[in-house]
């Protein structure tokens, strides 16, 4: 049953790294539009990541115009992912972050984690 099973598994995406909450990242995603493609890239911080295998995703939170907050989620073995450069990386004390969702400003600020 577990030979059925890694099948269907998509392969990995050698284009994302470990990812950890708190990261500041920024994701180049492919977008189609009518018959021609571009990348898009999306900068932001990781709230979550999931880890359940073939189904595991990250979500990447963003301030934009208006102070408006936008979250996204991504696949991690999506290959409409080109890459993810992680450009920081953040002391944090959670798995979750949704504390930012209320925050703006320098109170939704993370210390930065040096190695």
């Amino acid at each position: 049953m577990s030979d059925l099973l890694k099948a269907f598994d998509a392969p990995v995406n050698e284009n994302i790294p470990v990812l950890h909450t708190g990261d500041t990242v920024s994701v180049h995603v492919k977008i189609k539009e009518g018959n021609r493609e571009r990348i898009q890239e999306f900068k932001g911080i990781v709230l979550y990541t999931h880890n359940r295998g073939n189904d595991s995703t990250f979500t990447v939170r963003r301030v934009a115009s208006n102070g408006i907050g936008v979250e996204r989620t991504f696949l991690s073995r999506s290959p409409r992912i080109d890459k993810v450069v992680v450009e920081r990386s953040a002391k944090v004390r959670r798995s979750r972050l949704y504390f930012l969702r209320k925050r703006s400003g320098k109170s939704a600020r993370l210390k930065q984690k040096f190695d």
